[in-house]
């Protein structure tokens, strides 16, 4: 048998996602396993017994992530790496991380069952707090935040109970990072519809968008709704209508590929009677330049400050989160486009918009990520769905990745 023509085991894969999804499985078929929950221990243990069953040996480091090892052939080359995370949002799905972890392991199980060894070893990846923090991709790229404050859970346990909880170690967190992965390719269901509207089975991200988030508030002066007349108001929702308008002009109008949304507002003293005299409201702005995310900000303060004047209001721009874009290596790209075109798949470029583990591993090596098509581009819901087929179809792409990226990397 050649290398080409090996294929994953279809049906061991799903029955992989249908049995890692009865952990922390809801009454109306989603799945809660939030990170460091008993929910998620359970699956961390069973999915790391999935690895061991494949040949890989087993850690968890610092961070708490899990890693599997499947040796290669050269003990010292540097790991060709894949994964994701197997935590979910309070109610999601079963494909959202967990395809990405599943697909690396039988991966492994197709190369321990035809006998082949690569030249490097391959390394999956199970990512701690995906979800929330990102804390376990952060530390394989030495970013994590110094304070573990930073990290305490929404109900005030400290990320050093989290961490001891799954077998890490914040005291030792900075030996989770990591300079000997040669390549990092992360299959990924899409979260978007843009696979489904296409029709089209496989996408090569092109990398995963920077994003800017602004807090805004918006200061004018209540007043009485039937005795203030129009010119003499200072309303606040006004002011906050327009920079909605705005935010959608500037992502809508502004050449490049850029989205933006404003998703949270609130009005006071909100009352049907009452002259708005404060809004707060919240701008997330996500691109795959960080030069063209830079020029959108100007647009938008200078608006901004353009809307204060002409509505006699005060407005406050604060930024509340500025993550980095990361761009996919351009060999890997080509490869996974050479491999799909072998394969007979149809295929297109597309950034991701959604933040991942690639994101952050990209930063210290070279980084890819498969997209495989999301049903309604539906995600973080029960109603997540990617067929049997299109899972195996992307990860059938990753195990041939692999092969080429073991001669591309010598």
């Amino acid at each position: 048998m050649t290398l080409t023509l090996l294929s994953i085991n279809c049906a061991r894969l799903n029955q992989s996602i249908t049995d890692l999804a009865n952990i922390g499985r809801l009454a109306n078929g989603g799945v809660c396993r939030l990170a460091f929950t008993d929910a998620d221990l359970l699956a961390r243990q069973t999915v790391q017994a999935w690895m061991e069953a494949a040949g890989m040996t087993t850690r968890i480091d610092a961070a708490g992530n899990v890693i599997g090892r499947y040796a290669g052939k050269i003990a010292d080359a540097p790991a060709l790496a894949t994964g994701s995370h197997i935590d979910t949002v309070p109610v999601g799905g079963k494909f959202d991380g967990c395809l990405g972890v599943l697909a690396g392991i039988e991966v492994v199980r197709t190369l321990q069952e035809n006998k082949i060894r690569l030249d490097h070893p391959i390394e999956v990846i199970v990512f701690s707090d995906e979800e929330r923090s990102v804390i376990g991709s952060k530390a394989l790229s030495g970013e994590v935040h110094e304070d573990p404050d930073y990290y305490v859970r929404l109900d005030g346990t400290p990320i050093q109970d989290c961490l001891a909880k799954v077998g890490g170690d914040w005291e030792r967190i900075e030996t989770a990072q990591r300079n000997d992965i040669a390549a990092f390719v992360e299959l990924h269901v899409e979260q978007g519809g843009v696979l489904e509207h296409a029709q089209v089975p496989i996408g090569v991200v092109s990398g995963v968008v920077g994003q800017y988030r602004f807090a805004v508030n918006i200061k004018g002066r209540p007043n009485h709704a039937g005795t203030t007349p129009m010119h003499l108001r200072k309303d606040a929702l006004v002011a906050a209508a327009q920079i909605v308008l705005l935010v959608n002009q500037i992502a809508s109008e502004t050449p490049g590929d850029q989205v933006a949304t404003v998703g949270y507002l609130t009005v006071s003293p909100n009352a049907t009677n009452t002259v708005p005299g404060e809004v707060d409201l919240r701008i997330d702005l996500r691109d795959l330049s960080q030069s063209h995310l830079e020029m959108l900000v100007e647009q938008l303060k200078s608006g901004i400050a353009a809307i204060a004047d002409s509505t006699l209001t005060e407005i406050e721009m604060r930024q509340t989160l500025h993550i980095l874009p990361t761009l996919a290596a351009p060999r890997i790209m080509s490869a996974i486009e050479e491999i799909c075109g072998d394969l007979k798949l149809p295929n297109i470029q597309l950034p991701s918009r959604a933040g991942h583990d690639a994101q952050e591993v990209g930063r210290m090596t070279d980084m890819g990520m498969i997209f495989v098509p999301s049903r309604a581009g539906i995600s973080h819901s029960e109603e997540e769905y990617t067929s049997p087929e299109e899972c195996a179809q992307g990860t059938n792409v990753l195990l041939q990745t692999f092969l080429k990226l073991d001669r591309l990397y010598r």
